[in-house]
């Protein structure tokens, strides 16, 4: 029998006046999970999490976070539940680790405060407030709070926005010894290499639905999976090289010298290509297979920038 899921969401409609946010989405999050939500601005992911968060009433369609009913049953809810939020959430004038041990106090079996002061490298400004932090600093310490109490389920929005490279790793390993610690986790985030690096399922969603969705590796693989490239002279008569490539195949010259061809890649592909240019008296410079990704899935789809 297979287990209730995390989060269930079933035709979800989000009106503010005229506009509709959320237009019949439906969703579901198994248990001991990272899933990544993705989306242009405007499409909707937000007004979805803060649903399940229980900071919104849905117009129509239901809502279940663990079980239980986000708004009407949020008193039991909120304390297996941890949230992070982009901004806010935090006294402006409260120290950082104070605001964090006091946050812990709050929880029956809090995580050691100490260690995840060390780990996400708040140490150096446990003492400084709130408002004087960075914003990087300002992101590290919301993340410890959303997950120092040991939540089932923890809500990341944008956990590494501002971060420098070494703090964005930090936060990377965090979410992932939380999935192995069993804890579901869900990230709204605009850099797709996260996505791809952190989440076991992708939800895209763009006008208010998710349009999309499964493993990376799965989204990926539709349409054209991957290209070959290399460098060669300008010019090159690319028709002869299709007549050696299978149907379907397309090449182009993007820029002068700079080649490309689209098509699944194999070895049969990479040897027609090969031999293609021994025939032609060419040796290919930078040659490289380079696999279509969740940025290009996700242009594909929505026609859009994430950032747009």
């Amino acid at each position: 029998m297979q287990s209730e899921p995390a989060v269930q969401i079933t035709g979800l409609v989000k009106r503010y006046g005229e506009k509709t946010a959320v237009d019949g989405l439906d969703l579901r999050i198994d248990r001991g999970t990272v899933t990544a939500v993705l989306g242009p601005n405007g499409a909707g992911k937000t007004t979805t999490v803060e649903t399940c968060e229980g900071y919104r009433r849905p117009d129509a369609g239901t809502v279940r976070v663990l079980g239980l009913d986000p708004v009407a049953q949020n008193a039991e809810l909120r304390p297996r539940i941890g949230v992070m939020l982009q901004s806010g959430g935090v006294y402006a004038g409260a120290r950082a680790v104070e605001m964090l041990r006091h946050t812990a106090k709050l929880h029956a079996d809090p995580l050691d405060v100490d260690a995840l002061v060390e780990r996400l490298g708040l140490g150096s400004c446990g003492r400084t407030t709130y408002r004087r932090l960075s914003g990087g600093q300002q992101q590290r310490l919301a993340l410890a709070m959303a997950v120092v109490g040991r939540p089932e389920l923890v809500f990341l929005d944008e956990p590494t926005a501002g971060l420098d490279p070494q703090a964005r790793r930090a936060t990377w390993e965090l979410v992932r010894d939380l999935r192995r610690d069993g804890v579901t986790v869900v990230v709204t985030t605009h850099h797709m290499d996260e996505a791809e690096q952190l989440a076991d399922r992708v939800a895209i969603v763009d006008r208010g639905r998710v349009i999309a969705g499964g493993t990376p590796e799965e989204l990926c693989r539709g349409g054209a999976e991957s290209s070959v490239r290399f460098d060669g002279p300008p010019g090159l008569d690319l028709t002869t090289l299709l007549k050696e490539l299978p149907e379907g195949a397309t090449a182009a010259e993007p820029s002068p010298g700079s080649y490309r061809i689209e098509a699944p890649v194999d070895p049969q592909l990479l040897a027609a290509v090969t031999a293609w240019c021994a025939a032609t008296g060419i040796l290919p410079e930078r040659l490289a297979v380079q696999r279509r990704s969740l940025e290009d899935v996700f242009l594909d789809l929505t026609g859009r920038d994430l950032r747009s």
